[in-house]
């Protein structure tokens, strides 16, 4: 017997938890956990206090709502997206759905049949390749080399008759690095001379190095026609057990994803639409905030990262809430993440992950999720990566 999920891998992060059972952390020496992106940290205190109220005095909250969304919270992403990105968006190419990772099921759903093709940078975000796995979409690599960042005359051989999309995370899910505007807007150019959609998953703008528009997409005529962006509000203003995402593309596609939604869902959570809103209209100072203590986060992680270096570690990429490090030792990034557990009393997630099987550089790579560690975390973090003593690789394979 053989099904759907039996055609992908187990989720990472729930296997990584697994690898603590029996394992005992010293209160001298407790567990750095920088294997998951999601905060921990709760809302903020008045949007709780807001939320509270929502559920004693909005009966909406209780309530079906539309499939596709909250009007006023569709409304509201339209009028500030737009501002946001300097383009024009209407609220009906909005459409809010149950996290992120649904508005990505919902759009390969809404474009692709088993058979068909989708184009991902490596490392990827495993949870693309595995939807697409279970759909029986075959995931096409676009390496990647040194730099992290996808080529468009690369991914342009890749494009086959079968070929439905590109899908770009930015700033990058595992890698951390900011795809450059001229970048993104070549690939958006390259999906739209084939016919193909562009689909960019941007769950971690909000704390984008650069300000102002990380990319001019919006500004393209019939941006529509091939733009389908995601978006998170988990990590923006911590909701992530509320589940609440967003899909800005073309209205007729919208309505195909209103099929698989209202199968999957019926309509997004409604207590975390009405938070997702009032945090939009009330918490931008606050969010501005916490964009600038994620960028001194990744400050401290440049500011560390010399001690490492000078054992063969190197930083490949960094940005929003990740470091994707390039280790020295000889063993593959599995296994050394589970024997860092023991170890170190860390635990991270390796570039196997985030790889195809037969990719040798994911045996080269950790992620490290640094959304809940400060800068004294990440100094202790540092400094026990700088202790281990494991062998070293060999020059020919570390490089």
């Amino acid at each position: 017997m053989s099904s759907a999920t039996q055609s992908t891998f187990a989720p990472p992060v729930m296997e990584a938890r697994r690898w603590l059972d029996g394992v005992h952390f010293p209160d001298a020496r407790p567990l750095i956990n920088v294997s998951q992106a999601a905060p921990v940290d709760l809302p903020p205190e008045p949007m709780r206090r807001a939320m509270a109220d929502l559920v004693v005095n909005e009966p909406q909250a209780h309530l079906y709502g539309p499939v596709l969304g909250l009007p006023a919270l569709r409304a509201e992403v339209a009028q500030q997206w737009s501002a946001a990105y300097a383009g024009a968006i209407a609220p009906h190419q909005v459409a809010i759905t149950s996290g992120c990772n649904q508005a990505f099921a919902a759009t390969i759903s809404a474009i692709a049949n088993a058979g068909d093709e989708v184009l991902l940078p490596t490392p990827w975000y495993f949870n693309h390749k595995m939807w697409l796995d279970m759909a029986g979409i075959a995931a096409t690599p676009i390496p990647t080399g040194a730099s992290l960042l996808p080529d468009p005359d690369v991914a342009r051989r890749l494009i086959t008759p079968r070929t439905r999309a590109i899908a770009l995370v930015t700033p990058n899910n595992p890698a951390g690095v900011e795809y450059p505007a001229e970048l993104v807007l070549a690939f958006f150019k390259l999906a739209q001379e084939h016919g193909i959609k562009l689909i960019v998953d941007e769950t971690y703008r909000d704390f984008h190095s650069q300000s102002g528009a990380p990319h001019a997409l919006f500004q393209q005529a019939d941006w529509q026609g091939t733009l389908v962006h995601l978006y998170s509000f988990s990590k923006a203003f911590r909701l992530t057990g509320h589940r609440v995402g967003a899909i800005i593309t073309t209205p007729a596609l919208l309505g195909e994803c209103e099929k698989f939604l209202d199968t999957v869902a019926i309509c997004p959570n409604q207590l975390g639409q009405f938070s997702a809103l009032w945090g939009l209209q009330n918490l931008r100072d606050w969010l501005a905030g916490e964009r600038l203590e994620i960028l001194a986060r990744r400050a401290a992680i440049e500011t560390h990262m010399p001690m490492l270096a000078v054992q063969g570690w190197c930083l490949k990429g960094c940005g929003a809430y990740f470091a994707y490090l390039e280790h020295p030792f000889d063993m593959a990034s599995d296994t050394l993440a589970q024997a860092l557990v023991a170890e170190a009393g860390i635990l991270a997630l390796p570039g196997t992950m985030f790889t195809p099987v037969a990719d040798r550089g994911g045996a080269r790579h950790l992620r490290i999720a640094f959304a809940n560690i400060d800068a004294q975390g990440i100094a202790e973090l540092f400094a026990r990566l700088a202790a281990l003593r494991f062998s070293l690789a060999p020059p020919s394979v570390a490089k």
